[in-house]
């Protein structure tokens, strides 16, 4: 019998103002994609910045790796989602994301966490 599957669902709700933070559910994030894990990582909040091209290389905290860097990494292997009420209410559409990541809504999220074999960590 195969092993289940792994999937990590890290959601970040926080931007620059809780930068610390934003860096942990990145780095997660990007550690686990690393390792072999399938990883999604949602943005809700001001951490859908992050999705946008150069703003999250416009954020620096010391001694972490940069927050681009990290989203690529996730990007390289897993998916990247936009809250879809987050996106409207800062006029985020598709086109104004990164390549390869999507605006979805509380439902996708919900079925992403309730598959089995999902772990989900909120950050």
């Amino acid at each position: 019998m195969p092993a289940p599957r792994t999937r990590l669902v890290v959601k970040i709700t926080c931007g620059a103002e809780a930068l610390e933070r934003l860096n942990q559910g990145l780095t997660v994030a990007a550690t686990a994609a690393a390792s072999g894990v399938e990883v999604s990582l949602w943005l809700t909040g001001d951490a859908s910045w992050v999705a946008v091209p150069g703003r999250a290389e416009d954020l620096v905290l010391p001694h972490a790796a940069p927050l681009a860097d990290l989203r690529d990494a996730v990007l390289a292997s897993g998916s990247l989602t936009v809250c879809g009420q987050c996106a409207a209410r800062r006029e985020l559409s598709d086109t104004d994301l990164v390549d390869g990541a999507t605006i979805r809504g509380a439902a996708a999220f919900v079925e992403e966490v309730m598959a089995p074999g999902t772990q989900a960590l909120v950050y």
